[in-house]
């Protein structure tokens, strides 16, 4: 068979032309530096502490239109984000930036136990690098995997600047990632924004925030009043509106940065500090995704008058929404909010809370720690003889004295499951589990406590304590008492993506907290965290 050769020049011609005309865009668009359509030059990722999706509904009539609606209205509504077991902001902050669950990251909380030195230490402690404005040894590789932050870092090729502030270092770390160029935090000790040497970038505003406007020098004029009158609080009881509340931050007051940084005025300070650095920057502005990451909080303020404290935590969403509303006034006066990429991420309640007054006889009672690994102890000694065979507990964690156990040539799994039944039959304790339970998890109860634990930090045996019970931690300090008491709460927490290309709506079913970080990197057009397993949300 015969080939016959077409004759097509008109159609020839007209496809060299538009091929022609195809290759001198492209060549303009890479020589401006301009970025393909839909494709952001600023990604904005924010984590609010205890952020709850039902408060906005309750509260939104008082939000401005440029704040918390606009997230609600314009973008992705993601309104149960489950993260498995109870965790802190910090693992959850973990989980959201690396698409991984604690199992793999290997950051469980914001503080561990060292078992060589059986002392709780910042996760991200590292004695190799020094601290810029404190004397904390903090660096980000405790983080096992790769972030969203590292993975935009990457893609940029250099060309992309990425910056994370937040109140808490180990958030901080956590944005900032292995590849960002800094991460800056608040010291407590001197009252200042901080970093490590770890990070090679150290922005001049951190000089000029804390040499020319120093904190220290402004906390004990600021003041934490209700920003509407009284009646606009429609949701707050009468009884609660009748003195509204006033909080200040006075020098010579006992725990000032730790009241300061549980209260909404720590939010403004991270909104004014990263609007700062968006401009001195000029994040947005170098042809490659730039990001900044930074982290508020809501929770329910730990030094309110009243136990029930629900007038402060509703004013501070209100506070809240206003810091959003100027953050994203300013970011759309440099960049453009159809050039960002906006994520805001909350993390799960609190399981403990302040205990209710004794005048509503709520069912009640203590766990003593120090009573607790006495008595254990007396129990295992019986069982192989005499020895110190707990050595420690942390976080609802008991820590086996593994030294002790191999010396007397006994079974760490053997001690680990009598440590867990026995603990079982104390009163208060509805479960304990032991790690080998939950490393060989095959069941719905204990697969999320296997994703919540990293072995390089984890106790011998979990324990559960009964809802309104206190765990009084005197075993590590006799002095310590709180008024904190648990609770059950679930592991859940909403998330709102507003893109360009990306229609709005609201997503109802439960979503795996390990799908957001591989869903913003799909937006992104980049790849996914290393460890990032579960596949992304189809949004654009």
């Amino acid at each position: 068979m015969s080939i016959k050769r077409i004759n097509n020049r008109p159609f020839r011609r007209g496809a060299l032309v538009v091929l022609a005309a195809t290759v001198a865009t492209v060549a303009a668009v890479a020589s401006s530096g301009a970025k393909p359509a839909g494709q952001p030059k600023l990604v904005v990722g924010i984590i609010v502490e205890e952020l709850q999706d039902e408060y906005l509904a309750l509260l939104q009539d008082n939000f401005r239109e440029g704040g918390l609606k606009r997230l609600m209205r314009d973008g992705v509504v993601i309104a149960n984000v489950d993260f498995g077991a109870p965790i802190d902001a910090t693992a959850s902050t973990a989980i959201i930036y690396t698409g991984a669950p604690t199992w793999v990251n290997a950051i469980p909380s914001a503080e561990v136990m060292q078992r060589a030195t059986l002392r709780p230490q910042p996760v991200f402690q590292d004695m190799d690098y020094m601290g810029n404005f404190t004397n904390q040894t903090l660096s980000p590789r405790a983080l096992a995997v790769t972030t969203i932050t590292d993975e935009l870092k990457i893609a940029g090729g250099g060309i992309t600047q990425a910056y994370a502030i937040s109140p808490n270092p180990s958030m901080a770390l956590i944005m900032g990632g292995h590849a960002g160029n800094c991460a800056l935090w608040l010291n407590d000790a001197n009252e200042s924004w901080a970093t490590t040497t770890y990070y090679k970038d150290v922005p001049s505003t951190l000089n000029v925030q804390n040499r020319l406007l120093p904190m220290r020098e402004r906390i004990d004029t600021m003041t934490w009043t209700p920003m509407f009158k009284p009646e606009e609080y429609t949701f707050v009881p009468e009884h609660l509106k009748l003195f509204p509340f006033k909080y200040t931050f006075r020098q010579s007051g006992p725990d000032r940065m730790l009241q300061f940084r549980s209260s909404p005025k720590i939010n403004d300070e991270v909104t004014n500090y990263t609007i700062e650095n968006i401009k001195e920057l000029s994040l947005g502005k170098h042809g490659s995704a730039d990001m900044i990451s930074l982290s508020y909080t809501v929770a329910p303020y730990p030094y309110s008058k009243n136990v029930d404290n629900r007038y402060e935590t509703y004013d501070a969403y209100y506070q809240l929404d206003r810091n959003l509303d100027n953050l994203f006034s300013a970011i759309d006066q440099t960049v453009g909010l159809d050039n960002t990429l906006i994520f805001l991420a909350a993390t799960p309640p609190a399981q403990r809370t302040r205990r209710d007054d004794e005048k509503w006889n709520l069912p009640y009672g203590e766990f003593s720690t120090k009573k607790a690994i006495s008595l254990l102890n007396l129990y295992l000694i019986a069982l192989y003889g005499n020895g110190e065979w707990v050595n420690a507990y942390h976080n609802g964690q008991m820590y086996l004295n593994q030294k002790l156990i191999e010396e007397k040539k006994q079974s760490l799994t053997d001690l680990r499951r009598e440590t867990a039944r026995f603990l079982e039959r104390m009163a208060g304790v509805t479960k304990a589990y032991s790690l080998d339970e939950i490393i060989d998890s095959r069941s719905a109860e204990t697969a999320p406590l296997r994703n919540a634990t990293s072995l390089a930090h984890a106790g011998d045996v979990w324990l559960q304590v009964m809802p309104g019970w206190q765990i009084i931690d005197d075993f590590n300090n006799p002095k310590q008492r709180t008024e904190l008491v648990e609770r059950s709460a679930a592991a859940s927490a909403p998330v709102y993506i507003l893109a360009p290309n990306v229609t709005a709506r609201k997503i109802e079913y439960p979503v795996d907290a390990r799908a957001i970080a591989p869903t913003i990197t799909s937006l992104l057009r980049i790849r996914s965290p290393n460890a990032a397993s579960t596949p992304p949300l189809s949004l654009d």
